[in-house]
């Protein structure tokens, strides 16, 4: 389920990145540049791009990391979590940084819609899945940096 909630973010994600890229007004997705009023850029271009990188390119290493669990040694230095696999992290962390872009998003707006809702939903629940004891145990490394 963990990878289906991954999966999900990550195609919207690089829908809505690319369709910002490809119209920086805003106006292919029926954004307003209004919304721009409170945020620091003067586009959706460099949000497009995050939004493209971070929740739509991410996700997708993210669930090659939970699913193939490869030797990331340097990706340990991200994560407190030496115990379990970086990629178990990884997920932690796009959840959090998912409820962060939507706060951060209707705070600049000024508003709240249902995609907001679905959004902010979908980091939690990978937040909770991936808290779930059963997840963590799965992602136990050995003391040789392997899966037990």
């Amino acid at each position: 389920m963990l990878y289906v909630l991954l999966a999900f973010l990550s195609l919207g994600a690089i829908g809505g990145g690319l369709s910002l890229l490809a119209d920086p007004s805003g106006e292919l997705m029926g954004m307003p540049a209004s919304g721009m009023v409170r945020s620091p850029f003067g586009s959706f271009l460099i949000p497009g791009l995050l939004l493209l990188v971070v929740f739509g390119l991410f996700p997708l290493a993210v669930m090659y990391g939970l699913h193939k669990q490869p030797p990331w040694k340097r990706a340990y230095a991200l994560t407190p979590f030496k115990e379990l696999h970086a990629s178990w992290s990884f997920s932690l962390y796009i959840g959090f940084g998912q409820v962060i872009w939507i706060m951060v998003q209707t705070y600049l707006w000024n508003m709240v819609n249902i995609t907001h809702v679905i959004y902010m939903s979908l980091g939690l629940l990978i937040q909770i899945l991936t808290l779930l004891p059963g997840v963590q145990r799965y992602f136990v490394l050995d003391g040789r940096g392997e899966r037990r």
